[in-house]
Parts: C-alpha cells; structure tokens; sequence
C-alpha cells in the first residue's frame, strides 16, 4: 500500500526552546517542508507564558542560550524573561523559522493512521493536518497545577497561577496569600513583599537556596564577548563545567565531600540572611539537599525582613470566601491568591490529546509513568519523537544542551524516515524495555530516589523526569542513532 501525500513532511507542536531549536536544524539538514504550530501569539514557550514579577532563569544566560547563537547583549548574568524571550524571538527570524510558524495554534488531538503512514493532527478549531513526522516541543512545564484545595472555587477575591499572572491587578496595598514557595515563588515573593500591605506565604516544605550573585555584565565584559573570539565560550565552558564537576556528583551520591560543602555554603548563607532563629528554623529543610530542585536566590531571604510579611508552615485545610484557612485555626483574610504551585509534570505532553498504534492514547501507554527510549521516542507512536522528554530533566547544568543533543537525534531519525521513504520508524518494544529498567536502576543511584516529596517523580515515587548521569554522558548516549534498535515498516 502507497504512503499517503502528507500535508507537511514534519509538524512541530510548541515554539519555545525546543521547537524553535527543531526547526533550526531541520532547515540545516535541508528539510523545508515543515510547520510549527504555537497556541500562544508569539514564540517563547514558557518565557511567553511567565511573565509574573522578577521572572527570570536560574541557569546564567551565557549558558541558556544555544551554542550555535551567542549574545553578546546580555545584560545580567541571571537575564530577566522579557530579555530571553527577545533571544528565542531573535533566533527564530535571524535562522529563517517565520514563514514556518503558525501562531495562535492549538492542536487539540494528533492520530496515528497505519494505512497513510503519517499522523492526522486535529487543530483546536476543527482544522486538521497530516505530517509524516510529528515531533512534540511540549516538554514538562507547560500545565499549571492549581491544587483542589476545599472551598477553593467560593473565593470571592482574585486568584491566577503565577504562569497566568494578571498585571491587570494592582496588588498595591492589598492583603495576598502566596501558595507555594518553590522556583517561580521564590523569584515573585520579594517583588511582592515590596508592594503589598500584608503577604502570607505559605509553605509546604523549606528549599535548599544557594545566593545567585546576579550582576549587570560590564560594558567591557559585553564588549569582549561581542569582539574576542572564544571570550564567551570560555565563560559559558567555566560555567557548564562547574555544574559538571561540582553539582552533579552530589546528586549523583558520589561526593560525600562536596554534600557537606555545598550544604555548608546553603547554612551560611542563610545564617547570614535570617537572624531569627525561630524563622531560620522554619527556612531549614528537613530533607537531603538535592532531593528536591535546589534553588538559587539573592532576595528571598530578605522578604521576610519586610514588616507585612509572614511564613506560614501550618497545612491549608480550606478556602472560604475572603480568607485561606490552615491548620493552625487561623483564617487569614486576603484580597488575592496567587497559586506558585508548578505544573502538572506527571501528565507530560497531554496537552495534546495523541493516540499512537491500536488508538491507544500516550496517556494510557504511560499509565505506570512516562517512559522514552533515549527520551526522544515510545513504543506504540511510530514517527513521533518529543523533546524535553522523559528522564532528560537536569538537577544541574542547561537544559539547552540536553536539547540540543536531542534535536540532532530526531533529526537523524526524521532524515533516515523521509529519505527511505518509511511508513513507519518506530523503536523496538525490548529495546526500550530494557532501556528503561537501566534507566530506572541508574536512577535508583541518585539523591532523587530519597524520602522527599518532588515534581521529579509520579505519584507512585518513580522518578520520570530526570537524568541520572552527567551531560557529558547524554552527549556520548546521543551522538549517533542505532537504526538496529528500531522496527521500520517500508
């Protein structure tokens, strides 16, 4: 049976970091029939999306940005969002992506169809597409996760997640109960805490935070990454290179040494920070650090020194209609809520309904945890691949060169698909078996395997979201694709 004429010979859902970097290289490699689909009016992905005060990365830009596009604009060592956004928007006119973009585009559903060889990918609006390779740029923080707290809906004030922040809404003067107090809280809190009459933050568990030491880049230092050759590499290596050497044995349990120095580093800061000792106290985890993301900060600490703002560690037990109820018996009545409760990172890459081989749905094929081979591809979903997969999450180092490497794979797998004219590439259902029982014991060698609660793991305690070992051996895992290792179907 002939291999139907698709629409598109690659579709990419998502324009933020990966897709964008996916298009790049499909037009290096000389694939042009491509489109990708953003439901937002703009690229960006989650820095399009989170724009909440003091938004900013946590890995030093020189290193969060690709390594085939330096910026020798940067301005900070810690970039806010805005200025990231700008890059990716840069990049994707500078590397010739907008006449294949397609913004404002949901994609609700994407179907398997054995007998075309190609996905049927249903738009939000009823349109639907075919592609002979369809690749998923959704990654894992792309689901706001509200939690179903008793009494939630009866408030009458105003509440959004931080990653649907109203600025419409002036919290000036206003009383607000901030839920959570992980990543995107840590970075709001203080900015907050500044204009509002009273803040309660609300804590589930205290963070390991490490002093970010941001600063505004010199004029000379910008003016040596834009006019010596090498000078930003040499910094973007320094960095990469520390998160390697002094990051990940910690997690990994093999440095025992580097653990008590990196724990004292956490207590003097913080020591330093909160003189209070009954406050330091509730600021101190009570977990291994590394078991949960370790966070980096030069001003959270500092918001508790504002005089409206208080910690409270008491469990929510409800929401009543002006105030958040805890377990203490307090009601604290507030104006607004802001949830800083994360995303949804179990259900990873259902924003988009896909069904693979039989119309069994990924969702269903995952219903023991997310699994990839190589973090790229499933069995069940032939010519589908997903960047920012399963188990290629990092506790150290850039996400972007986790991307990277998985892009040039995809697209080795996409070339090899259309150039021998495949039905179907699929990985081997043994082989990704195995795959991940190596996965899973490699994991089991790590600090993410501790007594912790952690969006890194499902809900059953099986870590699905990140990588056990270095980059460095991502790299070498990535570098060539083993055809051996997949059934294709002409």
């Amino acid at each position: 049976m002939a291999i139907a004429q698709a629409d598109q010979q690659v579709v990419v859902i998502g324009a933020g970091m990966s897709g964008l970097c996916m298009g790049i290289k499909l037009l290096e490699r000389g694939i042009r029939d491509f489109l990708i689909l953003e439901k937002s009016p703009d690229v960006g992905g989650t820095w399009h999306d989170n724009t909440y005060p003091g938004a900013c990365c946590d890995v030093p830009s020189v290193l969060y940005s690709y390594s085939f596009a330096p910026n020798a604009e940067w301005s900070r060592k810690f970039s806010a969002h805005d200025e990231i956004k700008a890059y990716f928007r840069r990049c994707a006119e500078t590397f010739g992506l907008m006449p294949h973009l397609r913004l404002g585009t949901a994609v609700r559903r994407a179907d398997w169809r054995e007998d075309q060889g190609c996905w049927e990918i249903t738009l939000d609006d009823g349109e639907t597409m075919t592609t002979r390779a369809l690749v998923s740029g959704l990654g894992q923080l792309n689901l706001p996760n509200i939690p179903e707290f008793p009494g939630r809906e009866s408030f009458a004030g105003h509440s959004f997640h931080s990653a649907r922040w109203d600025h419409d809404y002036d919290v000036s003067g206003k009383r607000v109960a901030v839920i959570g107090n992980a990543a995107s809280a840590l970075q709001f809190i203080p900015e907050l805490a500044k204009q509002t009459d009273k803040l309660y933050v609300y804590q589930r568990s205290a963070n390991y935070i490490i002093k970010r030491g941001d600063r505004r880049y010199t004029g000379l230092e910008k003016w040596l990454f834009k006019y010596v050759p090498g000078a930003q590499k040499l910094v973007r290596a320094w960095i990469y290179l520390r998160g390697e050497l002094l990051f990940y044995p910690v997690l990994r349990n093999s440095a025992d040494h580097l653990l008590r120095l990196w724990e004292k580093w956490v207590r003097d800061y913080r020591d330093e920070e909160v003189p209070d000792p009954e406050l330091r106290a509730k600021l101190t985890p009570d977990y291994r650090l590394g078991c949960k993301r370790i966070l980096l900060s030069d001003d959270y600490y500092g918001a508790f020194r504002e005089s409206g703002v208080e910690l409270v560690t008491s469990p929510i037990t409800a929401i009543n209609e002006n105030a958040v109820v805890s377990e203490d018996g307090v009601d604290r009545p507030v104006d607004l809520i802001v949830y800083g409760t994360g995303f949804n990172t179990s259900a990873m890459h259902s924003a988009v309904d896909f069904h693979g081989e039989n119309g069994v749905s990924l969702q269903d094929a995952w219903e023991d945890g997310a699994q990839a081979y190589r973090g790229v591809c499933t069995h069940g979903f032939p010519n589908f691949f997903m960047l920012y997969g399963p188990n290629t999450n990092l506790g150290s180092n850039s996400i972007i060169f986790m991307v990277e490497r998985q892009v040039a794979y995809v697209v080795n797998c996409i070339d090899k698909l259309l150039k021998h004219e495949l039905r179907a590439l699929e990985i081997n259902a043994k082989v990704e078996r195995a795959y991940n029982e190596r996965m899973q014991g490699e994991l089991a060698q790590t600090v993410w395997v501790n007594s912790c609660e952690s969006w890194y793991k499902n809900a059953a305690g099986k870590v699905v979201n990140n990588w056990p070992r270095s980059t460095l051996a991502y790299w070498w895992h990535m570098r060539s694709v083993e055809f051996a290792d997949f059934d294709m179907r002409a």
